[in-house]
This record gives structure tokens, C-alpha cells and sequence, in this order.
């Protein structure tokens, strides 16, 4: 890997941009960075840059958000999304730089396809809020999806909020709930990620000049979380998750 001010130029906004996400929209697109920097870096690598940065907005968010979650909804999705780190885990041992590269890409472009599907009210997450075993049973399924796609992207937020959407919870209980269950989350991959060889030196030195960018990431959203609406944030992130998503599945099958 070069680390040149053509690298940097990609890393900074998109770990900024994760922040931002992660800090005030519910983590919807922080999964952005990973894909981008995927363009320039092995997926491997991308994976193992991110995460240790994701846990470090993970952790300024807490403060801020504190006890303002749905334990219930946080406990559930954690314990479904520890058979889908499991399988993402599994797929990691066998797939190979190409493989990563078009399923990194997929997630992208699906992303972008179920919000739209949410704005033109195709995806209601129902007409009354979820409750009793039928919830937990759709919050446990939607957690091993999000564990599966954030072990393999950092993509868990899609699979969460489709739950989140259907328990009808306030804005910032939302947000809440989704710090805490990707805090954890996170934590979960780490020692797999570990284990993997998918940090190293470089990954932990890229990791140390980006941290600020993280942090400072993290505090804009927490901002913003009242004052910016969502709309023009996100609309932006599906513009750039088309194009990055598209290159990445060209990349693979070419």
C-alpha cells in the first residue's frame, strides 16, 4: 500500500463521512468508507483500517447517547448477529480478493436499492410497531444479517434499521440503539479480524493519522443529529455508493 496524498485524499472525507453517520444518522452509510477505500487498497486491508476507527467513533458516541437506547431491541439484535460474524468469519477463510471486492460492491448497490425501496414506501417496517415473539423473532434474524454484512463490509446498518424501522422508536432512541448495538458488534469482530492477519503494521499506522478525522467525524454528527436533515446527507452517500459499488463489481469481474 502507498500512503501518498492520493490515498489520504479518499481516506480522510470518507472516515469523516463515517463519523458523521455513525454519530448522528444511525450508521445508515458509514459503511461508505470501506468500499471507497477499496478502490485504491486490497479489501482486505480497507476492512482492517476501518474497524479499529469505527470502534473509536463507536466510543464517542456512547457518552452522548448514553442509556437513551432500547435495550431490549439493542440485546436482541447483538445476540443474532453473533452466528452471522460467525458466517462472515466462514466466508472470509475462503473467498478470495475478488470475491470481497464484488460483495463489498453488492452491498453497496443493495443499500442504495432499499432506500429507495424505504422512500417510495415499498419498506414500511409495517403499519404498527412489532411486538412480543414476532419481534424478537424478525430483530434475531435481521442481527445475523447485520453481523454477516458488517464481518464481511461494515455494512450491518441496512439489517438493523429495517428492525429499528419496525419497533416505531423515537429519532435519537434510534440512533441510540444503534451505538450501542454496533459498539458491541464491533467488539465481536475484532478478535477474528485479529486472528485473520487483517491488521497489520501499515493498517494500525493508517489507523493512528486517521483517528482525529474519526473523532472529529463522530462530533459532527452528534451536531448535526438535530439540526441537518437527513435527506440531503444521504442522497449525497447514494450517488457515491452507486459509483464506488459499480467499480468495485467491475474490478472483480474484470
Amino acid at each position: 500500500m502507498v500512503l501518498d496524498i492520493w490515498f489520504f485524499a479518499l481516506a480522510i472525507p470518507a472516515v469523516i463521512f463515517a463519523g458523521v453517520s455513525k454519530g448522528g444518522f444511525g450508521s445508515g452509510a458509514a459503511f461508505a468508507a470501506t468500499p471507497i477505500l477499496a478502490l485504491v487498497i486490497a479489501p482486505g486491508m480497507s476492512l482492517g483500517i476501518m474497524l479499529p476507527l469505527l470502534m473509536l467513533i463507536d466510543v464517542s458516541a456512547l457518552g452522548p447517547y448514553w442509556a437513551r437506547w432500547s435495550l431490549r431491541d439493542a440485546v436482541v439484535l447483538i445476540l443474532g448477529a453473533v452466528p452471522g460474524v460467525l458466517l462472515g468469519i466462514w466466508l472470509y477463510t475462503r473467498a478470495d480478493p475478488d470475491v470481497l471486492r464484488f460483495m463489498i460492491g453488492a452491498v453497496a448497490i443493495l443499500f442504495v436499492v432499499y432506500q429507495g425501496a424505504r422512500a417510495r414506501g415499498y419498506l414500511r417496517g409495517g403499519a404498527a410497531a412489532l411486538s412480543g415473539s414476532g419481534a424478537t423473532g424478525w430483530g434475531l434474524g435481521a442481527g445475523v444479517v447485520a453481523g454477516f454484512t458488517s464481518f464481511i463490509s461494515h455494512a450491518g446498518g441496512p439489517p438493523a434499521a429495517i428492525y429499528l424501522l419496525s419497533r416505531k422508536l423515537d429519532k435519537t432512541t434510534y440512533q441510540a440503539t444503534t451505538v450501542l448495538v454496533f459498539w458491541a458488534v464491533n467488539i465481536l469482530k475484532f478478535i477474528p479480524y485479529a486472528a485473520l492477519g487483517i491488521f497489520s503494521a501499515e493498517t494500525i499506522k493508517v489507523d493512528l493519522i486517521l483517528a482525529p478525522f474519526a473523532v472529529l467525524g463522530a462530533f459532527l454528527g452528534i451536531k448535526a443529529h438535530h439540526l441537518v436533515p437527513e435527506r440531503l446527507f444521504f442522497g449525497l452517500t447514494y450517488v457515491m455508493l452507486l459509483a464506488t459499488g459499480t467499480k468495485l463489481i467491475f474490478d472483480a469481474l474484470t
